[in-house]
């Protein structure tokens, strides 16, 4: 049993083979996928899949490179799609400073709308942090302060196990993708060293391909080589990676797995 918490189902490279694409997940063992939106359009399009699949539930809100299409418009409506019964998260929202493709106080300002949202309708948050510590950490400590319970996810989290220890002191899971397979990754000593129960995997699909297809297009199915990976770093089964991680799932996004 395998939840793949991050895959972008809705992008061009699935287009034509969509349906084997999960034919092939179902075959590896993957009861779910979260497919994430990162503008209004896609986060429609993640409903839609959703709704078409009955393995597959969505997560809606701009990435921080939409950010600057933010307004109150777009609130609402994003809004409207969060009420949604497949919709089980916010995001992917958060903080990009490596591309810039939104400035600086966008960013922040979508960052705490979509915090807001998420409060309000009982949602997690989906987690984005590139070259944006310090900023993000910041937002997420003023926003967990007097919350419990799962509180959401960094999602493909690049940072150092003392950041991580930290996050999940309050109350946010770390996932870990494909990187844990490359040589040249700090991911395998955050995969070492995070406690089982505050880990979700994800593939972060198209993107992120585990080593043997670095550089092609990546899939849910391929989840299996990022539990292995897992699994031997830990020294455990790769079937209690598996299962645990998907019980991680199931609890943070209300899954009936």
């Amino acid at each position: 049993m395998i939840v793949d918490s991050h895959a972008h189902l809705d992008a061009r490279p699935f287009a034509r083979d969509r349906d084997q694409v999960m034919a092939r997940a179902r075959e590896a063992g993957v009861v779910a996928v979260v497919t994430i939106g990162t503008d209004l359009a896609s986060s429609r399009a993640a409903i839609a899949l959703a709704e078409h699949y009955p393995d597959v539930y969505a997560s809606v809100g701009p990435h921080p490179h939409d950010a600057r299409a933010m307004d109150d418009d777009y609130l609402d409506a994003l809004a409207a799609l969060a009420r949604h019964p497949r919709v089980v998260a916010i995001g992917e929202t958060g903080i990009d400073l490596y591309r810039n493709l939104s400035p600086l106080e966008a960013q922040l300002d979508a960052f705490r709308r979509q915090m807001a949202l998420a409060a309000s309708r009982g949602l997690p948050l989906i987690v984005h942090s590139r070259n944006a510590r310090d900023e993000v950490l910041a937002l997420l400590e003023e926003w967990a302060q007097g919350r419990t319970g799962p509180l959401g996810v960094l999602h493909c989290y690049s940072g150092d196990v003392a950041l991580a220890l930290r996050y999940i002191e309050m109350g946010f899971l770390i996932s870990v993708a494909g990187p844990v397979t490359y040589k040249s990754s700090d991911a395998a000593a955050v995969a070492s060293e995070v406690p089982l129960g505050s880990m979700l995997i994800e593939t972060d699909c198209p993107f992120l391909a585990p080593q043997p297809h670095r550089g092609k297009r990546n899939e849910p199915a391929y989840l299996t080589m990022v539990v292995e990976r897992i699994a031997a770093l830990k020294g455990m089964a790769s079937q209690e990676v598996a299962e645990a991680t998907a019980r991680n799932a199931a609890s943070l996004f209300g899954l009936p797995l």
